[in-house]
């Protein structure tokens, strides 16, 4: 069953999906899980949730606050810090349903969310088991394609705050082509032939961001201490042909004992979002992972 919801995070109301097994059997664990940057909750963070509900988890999806159907403006903005306390919201609110056990609760972000999840479990311990598909530190994306373009982007990102506080509408950067040809970079067309095509394609999923978002982004880091987690578990879960798999390595590495990282051979990046296979394997393994941690589910 798969009701609409609505719930606050820092004054902001989130619009999320509450996805429950049938029937219920009483107190269940719950799963929340977030989706990719410039994703919406319709998307990959949907496919997961129903996969993970066939197995008797309550999941819980929702909209990034500045994003798809949940309030805050400049819609666009990707805060880091917000998406963090995103999770910690979702984590809230379910603990208040009866049909959730509010000691049973673990997360799983997808790409972006893959590292705003483990930030926010660093210091929340309500997050009793973490998990991440096709992780990524979203400013270490940036950064590492680019180095002398994001240090453009945050030296302007003053310069466009001051724009809109003089009344102009938020300057908006397109994180995927309409187009793309041999000469694009394979990342690149891989989100293409996801967010672009009838494949993954949403009409809330605007693959644009704020620009000025950049000067926030560029003070946080998703990993640098994922050590805070443990002793509660963390599984990375990546394709080895994964562009970002560095840094699933990188939080497992830093996150100690705790920390799993498993990898999906021959997978990309983009593959772990909605290919059978590899989203088959993952869901498998989550399927392990969260059933010993979370101890009941099914």
């Amino acid at each position: 069953m798969i009701t609409d919801v609505r719930f606050e995070s820092s004054g902001l109301m989130l619009a999320g999906q509450l996805f429950t097994p049938d029937p219920s059997s009483g107190p269940s664990p719950a799963i929340v899980v977030g989706h990719q940057t410039t994703a919406v909750k319709e998307q990959s963070a949907a496919l997961y949730a129903r996969r993970l509900t066939e197995r008797g988890y309550v999941a819980l999806t929702f909209d990034a606050a500045y994003q798809g159907e949940s309030e805050g403006e400049p819609h666009g903005l990707e805060d880091p810090f917000q998406r963090a306390e995103d999770f910690r919201a979702a984590v809230s609110y379910l603990s208040t349903l009866a049909d959730v056990d509010a000691e049973r609760i673990g997360v799983l972000g997808i790409c972006g969310s893959g590292g705003y999840a483990p930030y926010a479990a660093q210091t929340d311990h309500r997050m009793k088991a973490v998990a991440t598909v096709s992780g990524a530190d979203v400013p270490s994306f940036f950064r590492d394609g680019d180095p002398e373009g994001w240090r453009a982007m945050v030296e302007q990102a003053g310069r466009l705050r001051g724009e809109e506080a003089a009344g102009k509408p938020a300057t908006l950067v397109s994180a995927v082509p309409d187009e793309v040809d041999d000469s694009t970079p394979a990342l690149v067309r891989e989100f293409h032939e996801y967010y672009k095509t009838p494949r993954g394609r949403h009409p809330r999923s605007t693959n644009e961001w704020v620009a000025r978002s950049a000067d926030v982004l560029d003070q946080y880091d998703s990993y640098a201490e994922a050590g805070k987690i443990a002793p509660r578990p963390l599984l990375m879960i990546a394709g080895s042909e994964a562009a970002t798999l560095p840094h699933s390595r990188r939080a497992v590495a830093n996150a100690g004992e705790t920390a799993e990282l498993h990898t999906i051979e021959g997978a990309g990046h983009v593959d772990l979002y909605d290919r059978d296979e590899p989203v088959d394997e993952a869901v498998a393994k989550l399927t392990e992972f969260f059933g010993r941690h979370l101890a009941g589910a099914r």
